[in-house]
């Protein structure tokens, strides 16, 4: 795997977003593109050997598109330069949770995990309800020594505890929340040995699987919704 690739095509990028350097530089970035994949196929090798339901993914299907959508934003930068992906036992979809991984240079790396949809209200409320009834376990994930050694736990919040919640509840501050995820931040001085940090990043992917599965025992059954 030659991360230096991944991270001199999108500081190139970060310095060229538009249209007409991307396409003049599409040989390098499949070539980039090449070196993220097989980073998350040994991500999904060592991963799987404690979450076997992440084993079947294929790389290529398990990352997003650089192209952004600007119709809504005063940034029409037309690219995202980062390599992203999402290891779960669904592929990429946000539902279950799995491993999230953003290369971005600049210090602006991190792995990811958690709930991170804020825009599907019903898996929203499935947490919620099972935060309400489940709050011992929870405390104990999030109080593990393994886990406050690397992550807290972020996400958008309601100022108030919604309607049809105790707001004298234990966890009445992380019921105001309507996503719950992990960000563990990297630089990229230790992307670029990454021979010597693949085992870090196990370590911390492996540190946040409880978490993931407290958050998918309280989304079973759910469905994305149709487009």
């Amino acid at each position: 795997m030659n991360t230096e690739q991944i991270l001199h095509y999108l500081k190139e990028l970060t310095e060229n977003n538009n249209r007409e350097w991307y396409h003049l530089h599409k040989a390098e970035y499949k070539e980039a593109n090449a070196q993220f994949e097989a980073l998350l196929q040994q991500l999904i090798l060592e991963l799987g050997r404690t979450d076997e339901s992440i084993l079947h993914n294929v790389p290529k299907d398990l990352t997003f598109k650089l192209v952004r959508d600007t119709r809504f934003s005063h940034d029409k930068s037309p690219y995202n330069p980062a390599f992203r992906a999402h290891i779960g036992a669904m592929g990429k979809l946000p539902v279950p949770a799995g491993y999230y991984l953003m290369i971005k240079p600049g210090n602006q790396s991190f792995l990811g995990g958690g709930l991170f949809a804020d825009m599907f209200k019903d898996a929203t409320k499935m947490v919620r309800d099972y935060l309400a009834a489940h709050p011992d376990e929870w405390n104990q994930i999030i109080h593990e020594a393994e886990f406050e050694k690397y992550f807290t736990v972020q996400g958008t919040a309601l100022k108030n505890v919604p309607a049809g919640y105790d707001k004298e509840h234990p966890l009445a501050e992380f019921l105001k929340y309507k996503s719950w995820y992990l960000e563990y931040p990297v630089e990229d001085k230790d992307l670029l040995d990454i021979d010597s940090f693949l085992p870090q990043m196990v370590k911390v992917f492996e540190a946040m699987k409880p978490f993931n599965d407290y958050l998918n025992t309280a989304l079973a059954g759910f469905k994305m919704p149709a487009r």
